[in-house]
């Protein structure tokens, strides 16, 4: 068991090597916004992998900050690529 582990969490590394190569070559601004939300979900699932190697429930938390600040990132960028801007404020009120 521990050796199949250990050979996904090669795996994935080695899938996070290779989007690397999509974010910085990437394109267009969109493909690389979604090579860098590919990169957050295979960290997500590599620290899941050491949580389990190292038999503890520490980085569940490490997890769920990574996972919320990925979706924060996704949201912000690409509402940014859409409309230029992050917040909006009307000056008529």
């Amino acid at each position: 068991m521990m050796t199949f582990i250990w050979v996904s969490l090669i795996l994935v590394v080695l899938s996070m090597i290779g989007i690397m190569f999509r974010v910085f070559r990437g394109p267009s601004v969109p493909d690389r916004l979604i090579a860098l939300d590919g990169i957050g979900v295979m960290l997500i699932s590599a620290i899941a992998l050491i949580s389990i190697l190292f038999d503890t429930a520490f980085f569940i938390d490490v997890i769920l900050l990574i996972a919320i600040m990925s979706f924060i990132g996704t949201v912000s960028f690409s509402k940014f690529i859409e409309r230029g801007e992050i917040i909006e404020r009307d000056r008529n009120r």
